[in-house]
C-alpha cells in the first residue's frame, strides 16, 4: 500500500510539475481516464488500473496552490523542457531522507489524450525499490459526472480522494 501511494505522489508531483511552468499547455477540463503501468508492482496490488480524475484548471494548477509554507516539496532541481507535441522533465527531489531524481518524457496533446513515460531513481532505495518505471496513458472522456468536483481521483480498490485536498494536507490517500 505504501508503494501505491508513493507511486500517486510521484503522479501528483509530475502533473503538477507540468502545470507550474506557464509555457506548457493546461489539460482540457473534464473527466480524464489515467492507465499506469509501473515496473516492480505485483498484479492486483490496489491502484491498479485506470482511474479517472475530474479536473479544471484551478486543480490542474495544484501544486501552486501548494506551494505555500511547509506545501512545496524540497526540489532543488525541477527542469522542464516543452516542445512541439512534446515535453522533457528532470527533477531532483528529496523525501523521507531519499533522493528521487525523475526523467519524464510527455507526448500528446492535452486536450484529448497524452503519454508519459517516468523513470525515477532512488537513493538510497526506497522501500527496497532503487528504481521505479512508470507509463500512465491518457484520454479525456467527456465533463466530468454529475457529484464529482475538481481534484475528484477515483482509483479502483482505493476509493475516492480529492487530489487539492491532499496536496494541501487535509486529505490523505486512503
Amino acid at each position: 500500500m505504501k508503494t501505491s501511494r508513493i507511486a500517486l505522489s510521484l503522479l501528483a508531483a509530475c502533473i503538477a510539475s507540468t502545470a507550474a511552468a506557464a509555457d506548457v499547455p493546461k489539460r482540457k477540463s473534464g473527466l480524464w481516464e489515467i492507465r499506469t503501468q509501473m515496473s516492480g508492482m505485483p498484479p492486483g496490488m490496489p491502484g491498479q488500473g485506470p482511474m479517472q480524475m475530474c479536473i479544471d484548471q484551478n486543480s490542474d494548477n495544484v501544486m501552486n496552490d501548494a506551494s505555500g509554507p511547509g506545501g512545496k516539496p524540497d526540489c532543488p532541481v525541477m527542469q522542464i523542457k516543452p516542445g512541439a507535441g512534446k515535453m522533457t522533465i528532470h527533477s531532483v527531489c528529496r523525501h523521507d531522507g531519499t533522493t528521487a531524481t525523475t526523467d519524464a518524457e510527455i507526448t500528446g496533446d492535452f486536450n484529448r489524450s497524452y503519454r508519459s513515460d517516468m523513470v525515477t531513481r532512488f537513493n538510497p532505495p526506497q522501500d527496497g525499490m532503487k528504481e521505479m518505471k512508470m507509463v500512465q496513458e491518457a484520454r479525456w472522456l467527456g465533463p466530468c459526472q454529475p457529484g464529482q468536483k475538481a481534484g475528484d481521483v477515483i482509483m479502483p480498490g482505493m476509493g475516492k480522494y480529492n487530489m487539492q485536498e491532499m496536496m494541501k494536507g487535509r486529505q490523505p490517500p486512503r
